[in-house]
């Protein structure tokens, strides 16, 4: 608004008050005092941390995770390289799946998202993203997901990714999560849908080299999960979730492990004969999973030493990814051996 000026009698001094200088708000135009437009930078900042918002949502790294299965198996259910469309179109529609399935996880569980230091960060916690905008996201993220398989892959795809989704938000977050301490281990098959996608993409149908890709991400899962239970244990603690590194010994938690580790390996050997791998994926298998039996064998050593066992933990945490991404790579390479 402009300056008051005190009356005069003479022009000098309506001069002077003509000439002084207006003072405006921030935000406000110098002659008009209407709020002034936002400059386009800052709209563009704004957008890009809404953007970025809702993707974390998503949970974009587990998504990574979930794909690095998922061409192996095409590769593998094709004998070769299956069309790029194909793998693009399936891609694109099982990250969009998991995306919601990942979102409504985080609208459902924002209540103990709060009180958990891992999680309160997630935009439903800070308030970035409202729960309606987080649910309507998730809704709209997974008819599409579905839609576009339906449509660019085929029916099998898209119902298989529907009972994913299903799995992983009904049957894990709003069922099991909260209520038992085998959660993760029945919770956690929706992580091991997208082997069977990928491979009904390619024939239409499942396999029973896809079922035992589906067992190996099965009993993986635990032995993956675990380790970062062991970390995070008050948090999950305060949150009133039972993991089974909450409500049992590290030793206990160990020993389970161990135990879904030597399922896992099995079934990873024996896709040898189910599927026609050569002697180099039988090799690699094999050490691959002597190498992470041993780092879970180390974690049941130290489970008594609670510091080096929360540190040795996040190692086997680590070694799971890497044991998870080496035997896809070895999946897809095997099929291209001339042998």
């Amino acid at each position: 608004m402009r300056l008051s000026t005190p009356l005069s009698l003479d022009g000098a001094a309506s001069a002077r008050a003509a000439a002084t200088p207006t003072s405006t708000t921030p935000g406000e135009s110098a002659t008009t005092g209407a709020a002034a437009p936002p400059a386009p930078v800052d709209r563009l900042a704004a957008l890009r941390k809404r953007a970025g918002a809702y993707l974390a949502l998503t949970k974009p790294r587990v998504i990574e995770l979930l794909l690095v299965t998922t061409i192996p198996t095409m590769i593998l259910a094709e004998g070769g390289l299956p069309s790029i469309g194909l793998v693009l179109a399936t891609l694109v529609g099982g990250a969009a799946a998991a995306g919601s399935a990942n979102t409504l996880n985080c609208y459902l569980d924002r209540d103990i998202d709060q009180v958990m230091h891992r999680t309160k960060r997630r935009p439903t916690v800070t308030g970035e993203v409202s729960p309606r905008a987080a649910l309507t996201f998730g809704l709209v993220l997974g008819v599409v997901s579905l839609v576009w398989l339906a449509v660019m892959v085929n029916p099998v795809s898209a119902w298989l990714t529907a009972a994913a989704i299903l799995i992983y938000v009904v049957g894990y977050t709003m069922i099991l999560k909260r209520r038992t301490p085998q959660n993760i281990v029945w919770g956690g098959s929706a992580g091991c849908m997208p082997v069977l996608i990928g491979w009904s993409a390619v024939t239409g149908g499942i396999g029973w080299p896809a079922v035992l890709l589906f067992g190996v991400i099965f009993f993986w899962t635990p032995p993956h999960y675990w380790p970062l239970s062991m970390k995070f244990r008050r948090d999950y603690e305060a949150a009133g979730v039972p993991m089974l590194p909450v409500v049992a010994s590290d030793t206990k938690v160990a020993r389970e492990m161990i135990g879904y580790t030597v399922a896992m390996i099995a079934c990873s050997l024996l896709l040898v004969p189910a599927a026609g791998m050569t002697w180099v994926y039988a090799l690699v298998a094999t050490a691959l999973g002597a190498w992470f039996l041993w780092t879970c064998i180390t974690l049941l050593r130290r489970a008594d030493k609670p510091q080096r066992g929360r540190l040795n933990a996040i190692w086997v945490f680590h070694a799971s990814i890497t044991y998870l991404s080496l035997l896809s790579i070895a999946i897809a390479v095997d099929v291209f051996l001339p042998l």
